[in-house]
């Protein structure tokens, strides 16, 4: 009953008339930014941080969360009518769903990826909220060790996750780490690193780094492969699949909404995961295993309905421990650290139409983006044929006005334009910013709990392993290392990930 009643009073929260709107402003931003390739969900949402502190609480959360899964239909448009994928998840629905749409079949194309997504959202929201709560109360049990030894695991998955060299994405954790310490000592008060610049003292501005290393860097980025996108389809035509389609697609979008429910709480590239696990499991069950890559329409449903849900469950991490589980959710940490919330368990005890308002939000936005996404595929093909160079001076220039706007600090602005620099340069050396990001948010935490560990146990360092959750969770840590490590393990991982960049 209690999951019920908790649901209601999410429901009654999300369904206000103010949060609707900002839940509809998100959905439609996400979507925007994820039809026009290059930009991208963590751009978009590290951009518009500095004016979530303006927000409710409650608004500016349920906006920047529209924001993270409509990107996830937006990426979906783009990747079947130009083989262009907006979001780095719908790589692998570019596969077949453009081959659809060669073959005259964008509209069901464009519907498969929309009805199941949508079921995938409605199951994986649910099972948030089914599971967040025992989480919360398990999470409360979690002391300085524990809590050391769950963020080591967070970074470590990070680095498994990340695309790439192993050595390069724990090389962005360890960078990730040093910038976090970046300003006053938690304990003594002594200043850290700060080149003697006072407006460091409090440490970086987390929305000056954020949305260099992610907004302006990717702006430089797509600038520098700036060309022409040829709309292949103008005309969608036909939108409802036939009842063969459903048929389908039924069990690819089950498959995929079990699959991408999991694995989108891994810390990393969970959703990214998600989608090339569930297309290769599609093909292998598939009877007709050589219609994929011909315009299978299995492989769009499951991938699709994998991505979304890991989008949704991603959530479950950051609403139970406070723990990132993706760029995007250490952007979320930000904008609650922002609003004066802490993150963790406490959330959902102390601030109850917060938590489940979130969650019921999640529902109410997927419905939305079936009904508004399918009439407006037109709207979107006319947006695919906007230029870089219009869209980027007036993006810069936006995010410039909002970062300065949080604490009217000109060195903020130097910070901008210094880890823009610093994320082209990441790209350039073929490294992912993630796991840097993961390392930023993680790494004050990462070292409180720490110190706070080693004050409680008189400085014992047995601590870590004589608590078993803790020790449980160093374990979970070693063996992740180890299996990626290993030459089988790599070759598979290096061959996803070539494939999503591809």
């Amino acid at each position: 009953m209690d999951l019920f009643s908790n649901l209601a009073l999410g429901f009654s929260v999300a369904s206000s008339l103010e949060n609707m709107l900002f839940c509809l402003i998100g959905v439609l931003l996400g979507t925007l930014i994820g039809v026009l390739p290059g930009i991208g969900a963590t751009a978009t949402i590290a951009m518009l941080l500095p004016i979530t502190f303006q927000l409710e609480p409650v608004s500016s959360l349920i906006m920047l969360a529209g924001i993270y899964y409509g990107a996830q239909y937006g990426g979906s448009t783009t990747a079947i009518l130009i083989n262009m994928p907006g979001e780095s998840s719908s790589a692998v629905t570019a596969i077949d769903g453009y081959q659809m749409a060669r073959k005259g079949r964008a509209g069901v194309a464009l519907a498969t990826a929309a009805l199941g997504s949508f079921f995938a959202g409605t199951v994986s929201t649910f099972l948030v909220a089914i599971f967040a709560p025992p989480l919360t109360e398990i999470a409360l049990k979690f002391g300085p060790a524990e809590y050391f030894s769950l963020m080591v695991l967070g970074l470590v998955m990070s680095i498994a996750l990340a695309h790439g060299s192993i050595i390069k994405a724990l090389a962005m954790v360890v960078l990730g780490l040093l910038l976090g310490m970046v300003g006053n000592d938690i304990f003594e008060g002594t200043p850290r690193f700060t080149m003697g610049i006072t407006a460091f003292s409090d440490g970086l501005n987390f929305v000056a780094l954020a949305v260099g290393v992610f907004g302006i860097a990717e702006i430089l980025r797509n600038l520098e492969d700036e060309h022409d996108r040829q709309v292949l389809t103008k005309h969608v035509g036909r939108l409802w699949p036939t009842r063969d389609e459903f048929k389908a697609m039924a069990g690819p979008v089950i498959r995929g909404t079990g699959l991408g429910s999991v694995l989108g709480i891994l810390p990393g590239g969970g959703a990214i995961l998600a989608a090339f696990a569930s297309y290769t499991v599609e093909k292998r069950l598939s009877r007709r295993p050589e219609e994929f890559g011909q315009g299978a329409i299995a492989g769009v449903a499951g991938p699709e309905a994998a991505n979304n849900a890991g989008a949704q469950t991603s959530f479950i991490p950051l609403l139970t421990l406070g723990i990132p589980a993706n760029p995007v959710m250490a952007l979320m940490v930000g904008a609650m650290i922002i609003q004066g919330i802490v993150p963790g368990p406490n959330v959902a005890s102390e601030q109850p139409q917060l938590f489940w308002g979130i969650i019921a939000s999640m529902w109410i936005g997927n419905l939305m983006l079936v009904v508004l996404n399918l009439p407006l595929i037109g709207l979107w093909v006319k947006l695919l044929k906007v230029p870089y160079f219009v869209l980027f001076p007036i993006i810069m220039a936006m995010c410039s006005i909002g970062v300065y706007s949080v604490r009217s600090q000109p060195w903020d602005l130097y910070a901008v334009a210094f880890f823009g620099l610093l994320g082209y340069l990441i790209a350039k050396l073929r490294c992912e910013p993630a796991p840097l990001l993961l390392g930023f948010v993680l790494g004050p935490l990462l070292e409180e709990n720490l110190r706070r560990a080693m004050i409680m146990s008189r400085g014992d360092a047995a601590t870590f392993i004589s608590r078993p959750i803790s020790l449980t969770l160093l374990l979970l840590s070693v063996a992740v290392l180890v299996v990626v490590l290993l030459p089988s393990v790599r070759k598979s991982r290096d061959e996803v990930f070539t494939e999503s960049e591809g």
